[in-house]
Formats: structure tokens, C-alpha cells, sequence
């Protein structure tokens, strides 16, 4: 009896966990936000700001909401490994595996099997991406939004991808510019650079594009309510008869759909420039040389 009460208080204690930090959220923008009249599209409020040698250290909104969003998906992941056991017995051991499942079977259908220790990096990726953009269902501030964030990610995986692509060596590395034939070098240059630059601005685009639609599309049909509305009696001309139901069928594809999509796309980005930046044959080449150089020895 003890140990089921002690194992239903730490499942307990892990709902407040996930839930805890976007009402930490919720109030933190209720105390902060200031008041807007109208329409109103900005960027991610600065809470205060770090002095640096070099300059300030801003801390934003959403830095904030990402720190709230790896609590949320910390606890979740610990709740749903929680009394884990070696044969499934619990709903959420099912879910777990199935989630383990799906993302070890995406990696290996586009990475290799080389690539299999990757499981975790990419159900990472996918967790904090959608999540992330999740957060605007609660009216926070989504850090997918802000292009820092998601350049950092992006910049992340491009250092990844430079790491596996010098596998074999600098010298190598250096020789993928100049194929197939040296004229393209300075195109492979650029291509490369460019790399981190689109997968930012893609995600970061998607995201906003859609939050800034919804905004605009709610203004819009607030207007319009009262513009054809406006001749009922009392307080029910005030009402925004309009607004019901519309922003809401597009929040669902916006922030559900969209965000989700977004995430699952920059996941396969990342797996899609890693592996292909690999010089596989040149590996297995070298590695099977270093074998018979050392039994030779």
C-alpha cells in the first residue's frame, strides 16, 4: 500500500511539474505584457538585460518559454518512464516504447544504421520544435517565432554536420568543394554556408507567418462584426459575433498542424544534411585499412 501511494504521489508530483511552468508562463506575460490597443505584432519582450564586457546579455520572452518548454518536456519524458518495467504493463510505458519505436525507425530508414545513436538528438529536436510552437494555444510567446532561437538550433546542427563531413579528415573535407568538377567550387562554398541560414529562416518563416496571419484574420473579422453587426440592440452589437469559430479553426492549423510540421521538417533536414555530408565509403575504407594496419602490427 505504501509503495502505491508513494508511487502515485511521484506521478502527482510529475503533473505539476509538466504543468507548473506554462502557468509560470501564463503569469509571468499577465504581469509583464504590457497593455496594446489594436493590433499588435512584436517580438519577443526583453525582460532585463546581463551587462557583458562587450555588451548587454538580453534575456527575452522567448528564452524564457524555451527553458519552460525543456522543463515541461523533461518532466513528461520522466513521468512516461516512470515504474518502467522489462515487459509494458502501463499505458504510458506503451506510449513511451512507441514513441522510442517510431523515432529509432525514422533515423535508421534516413540515416543508417551508423547513424542509430542519433534516436535521441532527433526525438529531441522534434519534442522542443513542437512544443515550442505549441506554447501560442496558451498565449505565450512561441520561441519558434524568434529567429535567434531557431538559428541557434541551426547553427547546432550545422557544426554536426561539418564534424561528420571531416570523418575522414580536413583534407578531405576540403576536396567536397571541388567535386563533381572545380568550377562549382565557389557555388559549394556558398551551398555550404547556406546551409544553417535556410533551415532558420524556414522554420522561423512558417511560424511566424502563421502567427501574423492569425492575429491579422481576428482583427479583421472583429471589424467586420461590428461593421455588419453593429445594429443590434444593447451589448450585443459589442459582441464580435465573427470572431467565433473562425480563429479558432485556423489556430488549429497554425499552431497544431503547422508547428508540428515545421518540427517534423527541420528534424528530417537534420538528419537529411548529417548523413548525406558523411563520407561513408571513405570511412569504411579507412577504417578497414587501420584494421590491417594494426593486426600487421
Amino acid at each position: 500500500m505504501n509503495k502505491k501511494r508513494r508511487f502515485l504521489a511521484v506521478d502527482i508530483l510529475l503533473i505539476v511539474m509538466m504543468i507548473a511552468p506554462i502557468l509560470f508562463g501564463i503569469v509571468l506575460k499577465v504581469l509583464t505584457q504590457p497593455a496594446t490597443e489594436g493590433i499588435a505584432v512584436t517580438g519577443a519582450l526583453v525582460y532585463f538585460t546581463i551587462p557583458l564586457p562587450l555588451g548587454g546579455l538580453p534575456i527575452t520572452e522567448s528564452q524564457v518559454n524555451s527553458l519552460l518548454v525543456i522543463l515541461s518536456v523533461l518532466a513528461l519524458c520522466l513521468y512516461l518512464t516512470h515504474g518502467i518495467k522489462e515487459k509494458a504493463e502501463t499505458r504510458r510505458q506503451h506510449v513511451a516504447e512507441w514513441i522510442v519505436e517510431k523515432v529509432e525507425g525514422l533515423v535508421n530508414e534516413n540515416m543508417g544504421r551508423y547513424f542509430s545513436g542519433f534516436a535521441p538528438f532527433i526525438a529531441a529536436i522534434l519534442a522542443l520544435s513542437a512544443f515550442s510552437s505549441l506554447l501560442s494555444l496558451f498565449g505565450l510567446y512561441p520561441p519558434t517565432s524568434d529567429l535567434n532561437i531557431v538559428a541557434g538550433w541551426a547553427i547546432l546542427v550545422f557544426v554536426l554536420i561539418t564534424y561528420y563531413k571531416n570523418k575522414c579528415g580536413p583534407i578531405i573535407y576540403a576536396k567536397s568543394f571541388a567535386q563533381p568538377v572545380p568550377l562549382l567550387l565557389p557555388i559549394n562554398i556558398i551551398s555550404e554556408v547556406a546551409t544553417p541560414i535556410s533551415m532558420a529562416f524556414r522554420h522561423y518563416g512558417n511560424v511566424l507567418s502563421g502567427t501574423v496571419i492569425s492575429v491579422l484574420v481576428a482583427a479583421g473579422l472583429q471589424g467586420l462584426s461590428s461593421l455588419l453587426l453593429s445594429w443590434l440592440p444593447g451589448f450585443l452589437g459589442e459582441i464580435p459575433f465573427l470572431q467565433v469559430g473562425i480563429p479558432a479553426v485556423l489556430s488549429v492549423y497554425f499552431d497544431v498542424f503547422s508547428g508540428c510540421l515545421q518540427a517534423f521538417i527541420f528534424a528530417m533536414l537534420t538528419m537529411m544534411y548529417v548523413a548525406g555530408g558523411f563520407p561513408a565509403e571513405e570511412y569504411e575504407k579507412r577504417k578497414l585499412k587501420k584494421q590491417k594496419t594494426v593486426k600487421v602490427n
